[in-house]
């Protein structure tokens, strides 16, 4: 694969039923915190730290670091194992250094590698990421 169609990013990654959410930001920024959350929830970890990402025939998919697959860091306590999945359909994007203050954001998107993702904001509230789960099981009404 060329570069145009693989990069390795500094981000978490988390799925359910084979659906991700890629969760960006600048270090400290509460990534492996909003994963593991997520996990806690139900959903398994894609990769923590650093994540890959290829274009694949069904859109961009992610997977785990191959020397630190399994592994998460919670702070305070260090590296935990965790049940991972070795590849997931990335749905959407997470941006924790931006943040919502819309009640109805407009629909955003990114563009990575070539491909357009649902982009999110962080939201402040304990609410985030039950509706991220909400989102990788049903997806969301389209405004009209």
């Amino acid at each position: 694969m060329s570069s145009k169609d693989e990069v390795i990013l500094h981000a978490s990654c988390v799925a359910y039923d084979g659906r991700a959410v890629l969760i960006r930001g600048k270090a400290g920024a509460g990534k492996s915190t909003l994963a593991l959350e997520l996990m806690g929830y139900g959903a398994v970890l894609v990769g923590d730290d650093r994540v890959c990402l290829r274009n694949a025939r069904d859109g961009l998919r992610a997977a785990p670091a191959p020397n630190i697959a399994g592994l998460i860091e919670a702070r305070g306590m260090g590296l935990l194992q965790a049940r991972h999945c070795p590849d997931a359909r990335v749905t959407c994007v997470v941006d924790l250094d931006q943040v919502e203050t819309e009640r109805f954001p407009p629909v955003r998107s990114v563009d990575l590698l070539g491909q357009s993702v649902t982009l999110f904001w962080r939201v402040d509230g304990p609410h985030f990421a039950p509706a991220l789960l909400q989102f990788l099981k049903s997806g969301r009404q389209t405004p009209k």
